[in-house]
């Protein structure tokens, strides 16, 4: 605990002017570095945690929050699995799907991810009803073998609604040798999430018409569920799988996106530790003014010691007053921070109409406002990071005032 007298003289320093104004040009530098540093460091990380977001949603949106699927080739049982998932309380949806690998052909060929759905179940675990562009997810009935592409993927393929597609699934060996499984589809919908893996790789086709192509009966591949808390995903479908009985594949959306999740958290993590250099410039800035001070203060230091204080408050005095300057800085970067953030999109704006360019093409970063998440964690986290460094950053000065000889320090005065 500080004593009163060492934090008042602390203090006292702090409001002081200084005789040696380079000092105190010193020390404002030290907090103007520190609350720059802050600042940058709070906005950054508010607008990567936006950009980290906006792509989990729009995943997630196309995502389901867990599957369950059969340890094998196709899941029979599907219709016990949805009954017993809509009957949970923590499950907000469920619907069966099957997933495979296909060759679409139109003007050109691309390979694509072919995705069978019930249309009317889908709304329960997807967005994608809400995502069409051109037509509608109900054109998907059976028998109809219609087919729903992902904006990207049709431009490649270059087809539009009304066109024909051929879905090339597998080969089928046969008397005559090895024949391709292959379909005609009509284009009936398009798609767009703003997601390239869905919207370039993605192709949306009936549930009974994607098993009379791949000739699995009834069976699909699994079921895909959505929940009311996604945090829990892993948890609810193990308890699903141990209700229904028998070997099951269980997976969550972290799981299967792990690496992307995984990218994305680095990635912030080398950016907050490159920008916390500039709160670590500040602290630099910090020192040396201190150690100016200190070589500045010999005499009051001296006079200090022979009127009683002892070492530890010589020590306690520049640590009171070089914290102080941390918490100033500090507290100007918070703040600033705050206010940069919330008024980014408006200055953003402004820059475009003031220079005539778009700065964040719709094109390329699939929105059409600057995505911003502060979090409270990340704000507290910056500031206890500048604090501790501004502490640090008075050990040593501090330390060395506290070694000072009184008789040493007066034979010059």
């Amino acid at each position: 605990m500080l004593k009163p007298i060492p934090a008042a003289i602390g203090l006292r320093y702090l409001r002081a002017k200084r005789r040696n104004g380079f000092i105190s040009f010193i020390s404002l530098a030290s907090i103007f570095a520190i609350a720059i540093g802050v600042t940058v460091l709070i906005t950054t990380l508010a607008v990567m945690s936006g950009f980290q977001k906006e792509i989990r949603d729009r995943m997630l949106g196309m995502v389901a929050h867990a599957t369950i699927s059969a340890d094998g080739d196709v899941m029979t049982n599907w219709p016990r699995a949805v009954d017993v998932a809509r009957d949970d309380a923590r499950v907000a949806g469920a619907a069966p799907y099957v997933d495979t690998q296909a060759l679409l052909r139109g003007r050109r060929n691309e390979p694509a991810a072919v995705r069978a759905i019930v249309p009317e179940d889908e709304a329960q675990v997807s967005e994608l009803a809400t995502s069409m562009v051109i037509g509608k997810l109900d054109d998907l009935q059976p028998g109809s073998f219609n087919i729903v592409l992902g904006r990207e993927l049709a431009l490649w393929l270059g087809v539009s609604v009304g066109d024909s597609v051929i879905v090339t699934t597998d080969f089928q060996v046969t008397p005559m040798g090895a024949v391709p499984q292959l379909k005609r589809f009509t284009v009936s919908g398009i798609f767009e999430v703003g997601y390239q893996d869905f919207d370039r790789r993605l192709a949306v086709v009936n549930l009974q018409d994607a098993q009379r192509l791949l000739r699995i009966g009834d069976g699909v591949t699994g079921v895909r569920l959505k929940l009311h808390d996604m945090d829990r995903a892993q948890q609810v479908a193990v308890d699903l799988v141990h209700r229904l009985g028998g070997v099951y594949r269980v997976s969550d959306w972290s799981s299967e996106n792990a690496n992307m999740f995984r990218a994305l958290k680095l990635e912030k993590t080398m950016i907050g530790i490159l920008l916390s250099l500039i709160i670590l410039m500040g602290a630099f800035s910090l020192l040396n003014s201190q150690v100016m001070l200190v070589t500045d203060k010999h005499a009051d230091i001296a006079i200090l010691r022979t009127l009683g204080l002892t070492p530890r408050g010589v020590m306690q005095v520049f640590m009171v007053q070089g914290t102080m300057i941390g918490v100033i800085g500090t507290v100007l970067g918070v703040c600033g921070g705050l206010l940069l953030t919330f008024n980014l999109e408006h200055i953003l704006r402004g820059l475009e109409r003031l220079f005539g360019v778009v700065l964040m093409p719709e094109d390329v970063y699939y929105v059409t406002g600057l995505p911003i998440d502060l979090q409270t964690s990340d704000v507290v986290m910056i500031g206890g990071v500048a604090m501790v460094m501004a502490f640090l950053a008075t050990l040593y000065p501090a330390w060395r005032a506290a070694r000072t000889a009184p008789a040493e320090a007066l034979r010059y005065e």
